[in-house]
């Protein structure tokens, strides 16, 4: 057969992809889910991953193929084309299938159970438009904590790390046991550990005026019921938490220690605390004078996976 068949035939193969893709983006609003790629970035930034090694030549199942290290905007969840100006590139592709060509194996990253596109998100996209179940890829293998599942969002994933990270805390460090009713929950990850490292400065300071080293149990409590508490209970005193809709008293508690920290710094080490959290309502919290308005926000939080509001995370660190 000739090239202009061939070239016809990929041709229809993108419109027909092109319209599936829009179809889907249309159901996708109206289910009120996801219909995006992840972004290997984004979930290396949330798994950080601390090794990888070299898997070779696979035969990997395109439905494992979950997201992209750089061309994630450029296909929906299933590898379908969402834009038009992929359209010279796909159609190349697909004639080279419909004529059989041989193609070089795609590149992929293994992360969780799932893959991720390093090179080949063409290739991929044609194969998936046409029905194939596997695909021949070179794999990188980044070794995870967390095993993935294909139709996890990146709202499920965060939420799935912090799970994950919370029960590591409290399995190393068995606060929940010699606590009763213990709050420390966050919706960021990565703050289990920031925790940890204002536990062990405040054992360091507590130390200076000892003759005897305390254990790291004897200044988590101290921590906990010292600092911890008596800034969770200002937080909830001073009705804060409504201006931060989807947060909690604990993620407050990490921003606001950090913008006590710069106050002092600016004004001398004895500007008060309940000054420091009021200050940071003033700056960075949301209205909550329209009950309408804070109703919107909070689900609008919930629907992000609790994101923070925008403009207090940077001074708060």
């Amino acid at each position: 057969m000739s090239k202009a068949f061939y070239s016809s035939r990929a041709r229809d193969d993108f419109n027909r992809a092109r319209l599936r893709e829009m179809f889907g983006r249309v159901l996708a609003l109206l289910r009120n889910e996801k219909d995006q790629l992840l972004s290997l970035t984004e979930v290396k930034a949330l798994l950080r991953p601390h090794s990888e090694s070299y898997r070779g030549l696979k035969t990997v199942p395109i439905d494992r193929i979950v997201g992209s290290e750089g061309r994630y905007h450029d296909f929906n969840r299933i590898f379908l084309p969402r834009h038009e100006h992929l359209r010279g590139r796909w159609v190349r592709v697909d004639m080279a299938h419909l004529q059989q060509i041989e193609l070089p194996p795609v590149a992929l990253y293994e992360i969780g159970g799932v893959y991720f596109v390093r090179d080949g998100n063409h290739r991929v996209s044609v194969a998936r438009a046409q029905g194939a179940e596997f695909i021949d890829a070179e794999v990188i293998s980044l070794k995870s904590r967390l095993p993935l599942v294909p139709r996890m969002t990146k709202e499920q994933l965060k939420k799935a790390v912090i799970e994950l990270e919370r029960k590591e805390f409290f399995h190393r460090t068995r606060l929940n046991k010699l606590v009763d009713g213990v709050e420390l929950e966050f919706t960021d990850t990565g703050r289990y550990d920031e925790i940890l490292r204002h536990i062990h400065g405040h054992k360091y300071y507590i130390n200076q005026s000892l003759p005897q080293e305390i254990s790291f149990e004897e200044a988590m409590l101290s921590w906990y019921r010292r600092v911890y508490l008596p800034i969770a209970r200002l937080i909830k005193g001073e009705r804060i938490l409504g201006h931060f809709p989807g947060r909690t008293a604990a993620d407050l508690y990490i921003w606001i220690v950090g913008h006590w920290d710069a106050l002092k710094r600016q004004y001398g080490q004895g500007y008060p605390l309940q000054q420091a959290v009021r200050d940071f309502r003033t700056r960075f919290g949301m209205p909550v004078y329209n009950p309408f308005l804070r109703a919107w926000l909070w689900l609008k939080g919930r629907r992000r996976g609790a994101r923070p509001a925008e403009g207090a995370q940077p001074s708060a660190r």
